[in-house]
């Protein structure tokens, strides 16, 4: 008798750590559920495709249907102006109308500003996309975050570019040169809201685009590249009479909100998570699995 209930504790106490681990896996499940939103997962191509396809359509839908309050945007153009001047920023005028008698250069900036626009931040997103996968969801959050919270800034603070101003003396330099391809003026300009200029997201995205080159690259040559594309882009909106320095600092905002929501989300900034998809994060089925089999089974005496 004395023999055989050390074996039946033993057996007992098998059982009840057999369904202890039982119970605990529908709770790992649910945590690892709960938690797996916020893991890196590796991105599929066709989601990704169709989700900066949707969502560009989104923000272009949106911002357009914003309604345009002409009579709102010029005053707060006129208001913002004199703001500048008398912080002693109020220089781009002088700007659009130097760069304006320097055909080539004044041309050359509004191609650009109709279409880096978009190449070079979708270029970044697939650069992303495959070199940095286990970044990339954390960058596009802020990307995403960014543009929403401007088309907020569209709705509640319509402006009007500098080129609309009453008696501003700005030069509109695509009507003047006849570019073609800008959503801004021209044949193209009933297709965009033209009294959404608070904030840039020129200079939103921009910066996104350096910030995540400058961070990420390894080659000196592309990091200089992510900061000066920023710059330039800087210098383009004011050039062109698409915006004032003020509708930077905008931007800049609206990207400090973005990296703000990645940060909530992830728990860091997209640079200082793993470039790859850690093996749990992509596959915590498989690896929970794994761990249980590995497990050993209780021994009986």
């Amino acid at each position: 008798m004395n023999e055989a209930a050390p074996e039946a504790n033993t057996k007992q106490s098998g059982r009840a750590h057999g369904l202890g681990r039982a119970l605990d896996r529908p709770l790992d499940h649910v945590a690892a559920r709960l938690r797996s939103p916020r893991s890196p997962r590796r991105p599929r191509l066709w989601f990704e495709i169709l989700l900066v396809a949707m969502s560009y359509w989104v923000y272009s839908l949106v911002r357009n249907a914003v309604p345009e309050q002409k009579a709102a945007a010029l005053a707060n153009a006129d208001w913002l102006w004199s703001v500048e001047r008398f912080l002693g920023i109020a220089v781009e005028q002088s700007v659009n109308h130097a760069v304006n008698s320097v055909t080539w250069l004044i041309v050359s900036m509004n191609y650009y500003y109709a279409t880096l626009h978009f190449i070079v931040t979708v270029s970044v997103l697939v650069w992303l996309f495959r070199r940095h996968p286990g970044r990339y969801a954390a960058a596009r959050l802020a990307l995403f975050a960014t543009t929403a919270v401007a088309l907020l800034g569209y709705y509640l603070y319509p402006l009007a570019p500098p080129r609309l101003m009453n008696g501003g003396h700005f030069i509109d330099t695509v009507l003047v040169h006849q570019t073609w391809g800008s959503m801004a003026s021209g044949n193209f300009k009933n297709m965009s809201n033209q009294y959404a200029a608070m904030p840039s997201m020129h200079i939103g995205w921009s910066l996104w685009c350096g910030l995540t080159v400058f961070a990420l690259a390894s080659a000196p040559w592309a990091r200089i590249l992510g900061l000066l594309y920023p710059t330039v882009t800087l210098m383009v909106i004011v050039s062109t009479a698409n915006h004032f320095w003020l509708d930077a600092v905008g931007g800049v905002a609206c990207l400090a909100f973005g990296y703000a929501a990645s940060y909530a989300w992830y728990g860091s900034l997209p640079h200082r998570l793993p470039r790859l998809i850690p093996p749990k994060a992509g596959r915590p089925r498989l690896s929970a699995l794994s761990a249980q089999r590995r497990e050993p089974a209780p021994t009986r005496n």
